[in-house]
C-alpha cells in the first residue's frame, strides 16, 4: 500500500506545482552591404517561458504579433530569430555548463521548462547563427527563474524575503545582461519586457484554491500554521510585492544602461515595457489573461479526493503538443525503482501542466501592445526602420 499511496500524493503535489512553471529562421551569417531599406528587419528574442509564449501558437505568440506589427509600421519584412525558450535562467557570460549537455539543451522544443541554454547561453548561439551588426531590435526578459517561481506561492515566505530576492536577482544581473546585449549586438535596440501579478484580490476563494494553497504551503520547522485566509492574503501580498519590485529592478535596470550609451553617444535604445495586468487579469480571476486548467468543479475536486489519480488538464493551445513530448522526453526506463517512478511521474505532470499561470491570447496580445507602444516612438519620431523604406498604412497591434 505504501508503494501505491506515494506516488499518487507526490502525483497531486506534481500536478499542483505545475501551476505556475515558468522558457526560427537564423539570420544569415553573410555580411550585409545593402541599404537598410533592402533588406530585412531582423529582431531577435531572447528570454524564458514569457518572450517564449508558453502555451501559444505561433501566430498568437506576443513576438509574431509585433512582428506583424513591425511589417504594417515599416512596410518591410520582419525576420525573427527565437533563442528564448522556458525556464530559461540569466546565468553569466561565462560557459557554465558542459558543452555536449548544453548544445543537447539547446535542441529541445521551447515548450519543455529547462534552465539550460541560459540567456547568455542564448545569446552564445545568436551570434554563432547571425551577423550581430544586422540585428535591429532585440527583446528579451528573464530573472523569475533565477528567484525560482515557486517561491512566490508558498505563503511561508515573507513579503521582505521575496523583495529581497527580486532585488538580488532582477537587478545587476539583468544590468549585465542588457550590457552584454548592446555590445555585442551594435546597432539594435533592446526592449526588456516585465511580469505580471500572479495572483490578486480577483482570484477565485473556492475550494480548490484554497487547497493549492495548502500544497504550496511549507512552513519552517516549529512555524505557527496559517488558516486558509492568512494564507490567501500573504500568497496575494507576496504575488503583489514579486510585481512590483520586479518591474522596479528591470525598469531601473533598463534606464541605467540607456543612459550609460547615451553619455557614449550611441543611438542605441533600452526600453521598458510592461504589460499592464490589473488584479482581475491575475490567475484564476473572471477576467484572467493567464492560462488555467481545463477542469469543471467536480474534475478539480475528484483531483484532492483521488490524491492526484484523476488527471488535471490545461486550457492552454500546445497541450497535446507539449503532453507528447513530455512524454517522449519522461518515457519510463527498462529498469527503474518505485522511488524513481514516482520522481519521473512528478516531473512528467509538471512538464504537461506547465503553460498554468502564462499569458494566454489576451495575455500575450497585453504584451504585444505594451511593446509597441515603446518602440512607437523610435519609428515615428526618428524614423528608425522606416527610412527610404516603402510607404505603409499604420495599424494597431491586436
Amino acid at each position: 500500500m505504501k508503494v501505491i499511496a506515494r506516488p499518487a500524493k507526490l502525483y497531486l503535489s506534481a500536478a499542483i506545482a505545475a501551476f505556475l512553471f515558468f522558457s526560427t529562421d537564423a539570420f544569415s551569417q553573410r555580411p550585409q552591404t545593402a541599404a537598410a531599406s533592402d533588406r530585412p528587419v531582423n529582431v531577435l528574442v531572447l528570454g524564458d517561458s514569457i518572450s517564449w509564449g508558453q502555451g501559444l501558437k505561433d501566430e498568437h505568440k506576443a513576438s509574431s504579433l509585433v512582428k506583424s506589427w513591425l511589417e504594417q509600421q515599416t512596410g518591410r519584412e520582419v525576420r525573427q530569430m527565437i533563442q528564448a525558450h522556458s525556464g530559461a535562467i540569466i546565468g553569466s557570460a561565462e560557459l557554465s555548463e558542459d558543452k555536449t549537455a548544453r548544445d543537447a539543451a539547446a535542441e529541445l522544443d521551447g515548450e519543455l521548462s529547462r534552465a539550460y541554454p541560459t540567456i547568455n547561453d542564448q545569446i552564445d548561439y545568436a551570434l554563432k547563427m547571425s551577423n550581430p551588426a544586422v540585428i535591429d531590435l532585440v527583446m528579451v526578459n528573464g530573472c523569475i527563474n533565477d528567484v525560482d517561481s515557486r517561491r512566490l506561492l508558498n505563503a511561508a515566505n515573507t513579503p521582505d524575503h521575496i523583495r529581497e530576492l527580486a532585488q538580488a536577482k532582477c537587478g545587476p544581473p539583468v544590468e549585465a545582461l542588457l550590457m552584454r546585449i548592446t555590445t555585442v549586438f551594435p546597432k539594435a535596440h533592446v526592449v526588456i519586457i516585465g511580469y505580471y501579478p500572479i495572483l490578486s484580490q480577483r482570484t477565485a476563494n473556492d475550494l480548490f484554491m484554497r487547497a493549492l494553497a495548502k500544497r504550496f504551503y511549507t512552513p519552517e520547522p516549529g512555524a505557527p500554521k496559517m488558516n486558509d485566509k492568512a494564507l490567501r492574503a500573504r500568497l496575494i501580498t507576496i504575488s503583489s510585492e514579486w510585481y512590483e519590485t520586479s518591474d522596479q529592478m528591470l525598469s531601473a535596470a533598463a534606464r541605467k544602461i540607456d543612459a550609460q550609451l547615451a553619455t557614449r553617444g550611441s543611438h542605441q535604445r533600452v526600453l521598458f515595457a510592461d504589460p499592464g495586468f490589473r488584479e482581475e487579469n491575475a490567475f484564476a480571476a473572471k477576467e484572467s489573461r493567464l492560462w488555467g486548467f481545463n477542469a469543471s468543479w467536480l474534475r478539480k475536486m475528484l483531483v484532492l479526493l483521488t490524491l492526484g489519480r484523476v488527471q488535471l488538464r490545461t486550457n492552454d493551445e500546445q497541450r497535446s503538443h507539449r503532453s507528447d513530448l513530455c512524454k517522449s522526453f519522461f518515457r519510463k526506463p527498462s529498469q527503474e525503482t518505485a522511488d524513481q517512478e514516482a520522481q519521473r511521474e512528478d516531473r512528467l505532470t509538471r512538464c504537461k501542466l506547465a503553460a498554468v499561470g502564462h499569458p494566454n491570447r489576451k495575455g500575450a496580445a497585453m504584451y504585444a501592445d505594451a511593446i509597441g507602444r515603446s518602440l512607437k516612438p523610435l519609428i515615428t519620431d526618428t524614423g528608425w526602420l522606416k527610412q527610404n523604406a516603402p510607404a505603409a498604412v499604420a495599424s494597431p497591434l491586436p
